[in-house]
């Protein structure tokens, strides 16, 4: 997923990552364009998940 497919289905995701993760708060959720890569450590180190599983993760919701 890039980053602008990000951004545009961010609120869905975010949605859809609280449902399935009862732990992440809405600071592990906070987006910020182009700082994806931040976000990325943030879900690694809360779900315990390599980078590239977090984002096979968001993309396959």
């Amino acid at each position: 997923m890039n980053t602008t497919e990000l951004k545009g289905r961010w609120h869905e995701l975010k949605g859809k990552l609280k449902k399935n993760y009862a732990d992440l708060t809405d600071d592990d959720l906070q987006y910020e364009e182009g700082r994806e890569e931040e976000l990325y450590g943030k879900l690694q180190v809360k779900l315990g998940k390599t980078k590239e599983e977090v984002k096979k993760l968001i993309e396959e919701l």
